[in-house]
């Protein structure tokens, strides 16, 4: 087997594998009183991303050489996507749910930048191409790519900021009807 086919292979099990984890985190966080905004542009993310992997299948030449460091970066991306994941738990899903008095999460890279996911997915759509020498499947759906994330995360943000008020106000009003405090760096309550 062609190594070309054997990685884009692997890159479509892993996004079939993603939306199915997707749909079980938003099935449940639904089931708990989630609200799910954005809707109506989901359906282009998916396009996009089919487009790109039907792309790199049809317009790549399965022969031509591969860039062992634009592989190298691709993999690294892999490893930082799996701690977006992981770091979000039952939270995480390719749709923009949220869970009214959920925790925000604020561990793993989500300490470092509020969409470390969309870093993740701008860097793997213009690195798989690279790796295959296909700088202009990388420029047009990184352009396309770049268009639907600022639609999504303007979303996205007034979302999260309507909770980030909420949870604000949550902790102003327990601090000022309670006697007790828990500490932000350890869990005992004091």
């Amino acid at each position: 087997m062609n190594i070309f086919y054997l990685i884009l292979g692997l890159v479509i099990a892993q996004r079939l594998v993603e939306l199915i984890i997707s749909h079980r985190n938003s099935e449940k966080l639904l089931a708990r009183g989630g609200h799910e905004v954005g809707r109506r542009h989901y359906p282009l993310f998916i396009m996009l991303h089919l487009a790109w992997l039907v792309s790199l299948l049809v317009l790549v030449d399965d022969n031509k050489s591969i860039n062992l460091l634009w592989i190298l970066i691709f993999l690294a991306l892999q490893i930082a996507r799996v701690w977006v994941v992981t770091s979000l738990g039952e939270f995480w899903t390719t749709r923009i749910i949220t869970v009214p008095n959920s925790p925000l999460i604020q561990h793993g890279p989500y300490r470092f930048c509020n969409h470390p996911n969309y870093i993740i997915v701008i860097g793997e759509i213009v690195v798989l191409p690279l790796a295959f020498g296909a700088w202009e499947i990388a420029i047009i759906f990184s352009i396309l790519n770049g268009l639907l994330l600022m639609h999504r995360i303007k979303i996205e943000n007034v979302a999260l900021n309507k909770r980030r008020l909420m949870m604000s106000n949550i902790h102003q009003d327990a601090d000022e009807n309670s006697t007790y405090v828990v500490s932000s760096e350890n869990s005992q309550i004091q």
